[in-house]
């Protein structure tokens, strides 16, 4: 037990330690941290989007083959990832650690993802196979070495925890951003550029939308400061399975992080819904409308976790989400305005989970450091990274198997059946996902009090190590 007088000082080294940290980061460094994610994941909108139906509809691959494509590149990724993330974690230069990563691959992303939607006329069937494998392999380990780097970055650019969850919130607003807007510009992009050539419309828009990323991108790069040093020990590749390994809240975090497979297989779905439950596809464009709206709860986080832990709104939200969709269950989907509102409100209650696990994830690196001597921001964020490729995969595998099991027929009436089950998989399954997350986070031990106690470890340990060198 600490005595009053040795808790009296420790609180007055936090506040220290606090004032040190607590340099404000200015309005251009978060427009600029996000703009990179933004433009980033226009290209990651594109692919995930897109890339299917160009292999399918447009150079003609079988669905099987692609599917394959797809089954390799996960596998890959979970060995590519890990490796990808302990190999930025080894480096160190006058830019940083993670910043000249976002110097240099923009350029690398934007090529990477023109040349997956080459027009590839000239080839037979088995060459456009291995070309469209190698190239979606290779733009998931070019991707990885941006997308890593950028989420590790926010995790040096401030420890205090609610600059941080700002921060990170800005961030989640603009990778939202940059995925929702690939769809809704890229196929009219493709009807004017192209000229009635589809595959020519493709290759074109993406040209064009990857010109206008660069530039953001860069200037992320040009606008960002790493502010937390490392510390002095050499990190090796073998320090990222031990960081792996010593990372319990990490593992959580990433659980409730996949989780999203839920709403990803009710978002995948939902045009059916649209078209045959409610009779419009048209909605779809209404259903754009109120993602975009939803980012209102990108502001509204940071403001509260000034008064609430992370993990209690976190709670709160989930359990709401399933309150909301067992009352929205209960009244049925005869009414296309009653669907609208809580489609509405269930997309606000979801993408204000984005930055909360973000945050939280953050905060797993400084009980890395604690634990291992290294801080390993890269193999904590690849975590991320790789939970995300994996979730859509999953869901992307799921909504085919869902369509074949509830009998649905393309371009024909439903039956009754499908119909319900339809409205079931809107509006209840994600609840499922919810309800997990609820009991994840109850037993979820890793708060900012655990968060601000490991700080002060830390500093200690500096302050000690510090001394040692002096004498």
């Amino acid at each position: 037990m600490e005595s009053a007088e040795q808790e009296k000082k420790r609180n007055e080294d936090r506040l220290l330690r606090e004032e040190d940290l607590k340099q404000d980061i200015r309005t251009k460094e978060i427009t600029s941290y996000f703009g990179y994610g933004f433009a980033q994941c226009i290209s990651f909108g594109l692919v995930g989007t897109y890339i299917m139906y160009f292999y399918t509809d447009i150079l003609g691959i079988s669905a099987a083959a692609a599917s394959i494509i797809f089954l390799i590149a996960r596998t890959w990724d979970a060995v590519n990832d890990p490796l990808m993330a302990s190999f930025v974690d080894t480096l160190n230069s006058k830019h940083g650690k993670f910043r000249p990563f976002l110097k240099f691959m923009p350029f690398l992303i934007a090529l990477s993802t023109i040349s997956l939607f080459l027009p590839l006329d000239h080839l037979s069937m088995t060459a456009k196979v291995i070309y469209a494998g190698a190239a979606y392999i290779i733009w998931g380990m070019i991707y990885t070495l941006s997308d890593v780097p950028y989420w590790s970055l926010s995790s040096v650019m401030t420890q205090e925890s609610k600059q941080r969850t700002k921060l990170i919130t800005f961030a989640n607003m603009g990778i939202f951003t940059g995925i929702a807007l690939s769809p809704t510009v890229f196929v009219p992009m493709t009807e004017v550029l192209g000229g009635g050539d589809e595959e020519q419309g493709y290759f074109l828009a993406t040209v064009v939308l990857m010109l206008v990323a660069v530039p953001i991108m860069l200037n992320g790069f040009k606008n960002t400061k790493e502010r937390v040093k490392p510390p002095k020990t050499k990190v090796k590749f073998s320090d990222g399975v031990r960081a792996i390994r010593a990372n319990k809240p990490m593992f959580a975090i990433l659980i409730v992080f996949f989780l999203n497979v839920f709403m990803n297989i009710t978002q995948a779905m939902i045009i059916y819904f649209f078209t045959y439950n409610l009779g419009n596809a048209a909605l779809m464009s209404i259903f754009g409308i109120l993602s975009f709206a939803s980012v209102i709860g990108f502001f509204v986080i940071p403001k509260l976790t000034v008064y609430f832990k992370k993990k209690h709104l976190l709670m709160t939200i989930v359990a709401v989400d399933v309150i909301v969709r067992i009352i929205w269950f209960s009244l049925g989907y005869s009414s296309t305005a009653v669907s609208l509102t809580f489609i509405g409100i269930t997309m606000l209650l979801y993408t204000s989970t984005g930055p909360l696990i973000s945050a939280m994830l953050a905060e797993t690196i400084e009980y890395t450091e604690w634990k291992t001597g290294k801080r390993n921001e890269a193999v904590v964020f690849s975590g991320q990274t790789f939970t995300g490729k994996l979730s859509v995969a999953v869901s992307g595998g799921a909504v085919g198997l869902i369509l074949t099991a509830i009998n649905y027929q393309p371009n024909q009436a439903q039956t009754d059946f499908t119909l319900n089950m339809l409205f079931f998989v809107i509006a209840l399954l994600p609840a499922v996902g919810s309800l997990l997350r609820l009991i994840i986070m109850y037993f979820h031990f890793y708060t900012e009090k655990e968060y601000n106690e490991i700080l002060d470890k830390l500093y200690d340990r500096r302050q000690q190590e510090e001394a040692q060198t002096e004498t």
